[in-house]
Order: structure tokens, then C-alpha cells, then sequence
């Protein structure tokens, strides 16, 4: 799934291409492109102009001239690509935006979603944040983020370290990826329990996940597969600089211990055993 970083290039390459151009036409193509609880259909949005393209974690949005605003989330394997509308249809576009300008050379803003876990909305504001997204909590490159009470939150709960800082309402954006990738920096082992370590260390975790994502933006995020896509259709090459995450089996960077991947909550976690005790 892309998490904050990923989120962060598209958001930037959206806003590059399209703020200030209206949407002429909005096209959806399969059922699933607009979430089940979206106020209004995709085309509500044609007509308006795009003010700004905000994020919050793994989430991003158009601010429109309207009283509501256009949500995606990439799910699984979304892309939102910004082309000309000539170029011929990708396999698996769920929907698209026409722009306004350009001449004969329009451009168009496409969803292409293969699993289609990814959705488009239409939403009203809640808070200055659209309303699936009211009880997600602030991620770390938001001004009004307090990582000191975000350590404090993380400091009075039971379990491990490593679900405490996927679980997006203590903190959003961090996903499997950074997540390994953090407390492999910090030296933490993801399955200690939070009340277990000091603040100092927490503090650690948070601050290495912050570093790793700002490092995975200047590399245009992570790319395993043709799945994560910025908007013009190029791969991030992060995983050039992966430490742990899917390096199963190959010896660690900073001890040359071999790296082991555990089952953990549903999912996979890669760490270094003789630094990550």
C-alpha cells in the first residue's frame, strides 16, 4: 500500500499540473471508483476549480471552489496520473478528470486502481479536513503535530511498538515499509511492548520515521512493482536504500547479522536480531 511518502509525491505532482485548471467532465467506470458513502456522484465535481491538492497521511484531496472536496485514497495499488487526452486508456482506469486549458492538448487527471481497493469521494469538510478522514490523526510533517504527546500516547499502551506506530489514529501516514525501516534505525524491536521503553526511545522510533520518509520523498517513494506510479507515470527508487524491509535472508547493513522476517498482526516484519534485540 503506498503510505505517507508515496501519498506525498503524487500530492506534489498533482499540484504541480492542476491547480487553477477546472474539471470540464468527471468520468467514472467501475462501481467501486466512488466510495459507498461519497454525497454526491463524481461528476458533482465538474464545473469546479481546483484551489489547492492537500494530504493528510495516506490520504489526499482537491480543494475546490465549491462547498465540499474531492478525497482519493490509493488503497492497494491506485495511481492518479496526469496526461494528455489523446494518450490511450491504461488497463484498469477507473476514472477520469478532464482539465480545462491546453488547447487541443488537454489533459486529463486518471484513476487507475488494479485490486480496486482505492476510492474517489465526494465530501464535506469537517474541521478543515474532509470527513472520512476526521479521526485520523495528524502525520509527522504537519505543523500542529506534537510528537511530544504523540510519545506520551504511545508511552501508556500495552502493546507492541510496532502496531502503536502503524495505528493511524496515535499518528498517520506510517505504513509496514517506514515502520521496519524506523525501528530498524532506532534499534528497537518491533514486538517490545510501548510501556516497556523509555520516551527517549519511542521518541527514536518517531524520529528515524520521519528521517526515512523525508529520505523516501526526495526518491520519489517506494516501488516493488508497476502497482505505485507518481503522475507522470514513473517509479520512486527507494527501495534502493531499503535496510530491512523485504531483505530477508541478506545480511544487515550495520552488523552483517542476517536480516529475519516474523508473522506479525497480519503481516510481515523485518529486523536485524542482533540489533534489534
Amino acid at each position: 500500500m503506498p503510505e505517507l511518502p508515496e501519498v506525498e509525491t503524487v500530492r506534489a505532482g498533482l499540484e504541480k499540473y492542476v491547480v487553477g485548471k477546472r474539471i470540464n467532465n468527471a468520468e467514472s467506470f467501475h462501481a467501486r471508483a466512488t466510495k459507498s458513502n461519497s454525497i454526491a456522484p463524481l461528476s458533482s465535481s465538474i464545473g469546479a476549480q481546483i484551489k489547492s491538492v492537500k494530504r493528510r497521511g495516506k490520504f489526499l484531496w482537491f480543494d475546490l471552489d465549491r462547498d465540499y472536496v474531492l478525497v482519493a485514497h490509493l488503497g492497494m495499488s491506485g495511481q492518479l496520473l496526469v496526461q494528455p487526452q489523446t494518450n490511450s486508456f491504461q488497463p484498469h482506469l477507473r476514472a477520469k478528470f478532464e482539465l480545462s486549458g491546453g488547447g487541443r492538448s488537454k489533459s486529463e487527471i486518471r484513476f487507475i486502481d488494479q485490486r480496486t481497493f482505492g476510492w474517489l469521494a465526494i465530501e464535506e469538510l469537517i474541521n478543515g479536513v474532509p470527513s472520512s478522514i476526521k479521526n485520523i490523526a495528524l502525520d509527522p510533517f504537519e505543523i500542529d503535530f506534537n510528537l511530544k504527546q504523540v510519545v506520551s500516547n504511545i508511552k501508556r499502551r500495552k502493546s507492541a511498538i510496532k502496531p502503536a506506530i502503524l495505528n493511524q489514529s496515535i499518528l498517520s501516514g506510517i505504513g509496514n515499509i517506514y515502520a521496519d525501516e524506523a525501528l530498524w534505525r532506532a534499534k528497537i524491536h518491533p514486538e517490545i511492548i510501548c510501556e516497556d521503553l523509555s520516551e527517549d526511545e519511542i521518541k527514536k522510533v518517531l524520529t528515524s520515521a520521519i528521517y526515512v520518509m523525508k529520505s523516501a520523498i526526495k526518491a520519489g517513494g517506494t516501488s516493488f512493482d508497476e502497482q505505485y506510479k507518481n503522475v507522470n507515470g514513473e517509479s520512486g527508487y527507494f527501495s534502493r536504500s531499503l535496510k530491512v524491509y523485504g531483505r530477508e535472508g541478506e545480511p544487515c547493513p550495520r552488523c552483517r547479522s542476517e536480516i529475519r522476517r516474523i508473522a506479525f498482526a497480519n503481516r510481515s516484519s523485518h529486523f536485524c536480531p542482533r540489533c534489534q534485540r
